[in-house]
């Protein structure tokens, strides 16, 4: 065997050491992305599950949980906030169905119903809704209030609407200009409306659904509450928030006097 050709078999087994190293460590790469990827996709899963704990022990003992563990290494902390005062968003900022609506207490809400509709509210209330710069993909609102006693209550309605050519054929009167509610932004708000001894009120989206923000001169009673919970599972973390409102009411008892049980 001549010299040049044991120096071409010496530089294909060279070339067959490289060709299979490259491929072994790609193979040990990718086997290794693919286990840092699963063990991810756990982490997330139990830290996602850690926060839905939460959220249950928070609802059930309506309470901030400092910190809790569902097994080895995944926990989880809530805090529940109170939804009151002079500004806040219906449902916690969900959308408010189309043709639903939403209450807004305006008086105390309690499960004994010898103690509903206590400390009617006075004082101006404002609307605001509307996320589109269309303003003809907002929803109109129509608006109930309910006021007086439980035994005589009067209804009074309004109907808005920010998109010009709705409001020629269904005569709602035109929105004002929006604003900022709780770092939400809306194009569009009702002008204020003044109530006297306000018991409760119906906030209900036509045309579309959207998210609703409230804002009163005088501080509005508890609306329920926000649990926001974090859930941690080695290092990934996951957060959901849930909003718990009191009972509504059908929209059909807003037609008819069924205060005075």
């Amino acid at each position: 065997m001549h010299k040049n050709e044991k120096g071409q078999i010496l530089l294909i087994v060279v070339l067959v050491m490289i060709v299979s190293l490259t491929v072994g460590l790609s193979v040990a790469s990718r086997s290794i992305t693919n286990l840092r990827t699963s063990t991810e996709e756990v982490s997330s899963q139990k830290a996602l599950a850690a926060a839905e704990a939460g959220i249950e022990q928070s609802i059930l003992s309506n309470a901030s949980i400092a910190s809790g563990e569902i097994y080895i290494g995944t926990t989880y902390s809530t805090t529940v906030t109170e939804v009151k005062g002079t500004s806040f968003l219906v449902k916690g900022g969900n959308t408010i169905a189309q043709d639903e609506g939403a209450d807004i207490w305006l008086s105390d809400y309690s499960k004994d119903s010898a103690k509903l509709y206590l400390n009617p509210w006075n004082g101006n209330l404002t609307i605001y809704w509307g996320n589109s710069s269309d303003s003809c993909s907002n929803p109109a609102l129509e608006i109930v209030i309910v006021s007086g006693t439980k035994i005589s209550p009067k209804i009074n309605r309004y109907a808005f609407d920010p998109c010009s050519s709705r409001a020629s054929n269904n005569h709602f009167t035109p929105a004002l200009s929006g604003g900022s509610v709780e770092g939400v932004n809306f194009s569009s708000s009702t002008p204020p409306i003044s109530i006297a001894s306000g018991l409760i009120a119906k906030i209900i989206p036509l045309y579309s659904s959207g998210q609703i923000g409230v804002v009163g001169d005088v501080a509005l009673p508890s609306q329920g509450f926000i649990t926001d919970s974090t859930g941690k599972s080695g290092n990934t973390v996951k957060k959901i928030n849930a909003f718990q409102g009191y009972p509504q009411l059908s929209a059909q008892y807003f037609s008819y006097g069924l205060f005075s049980h």
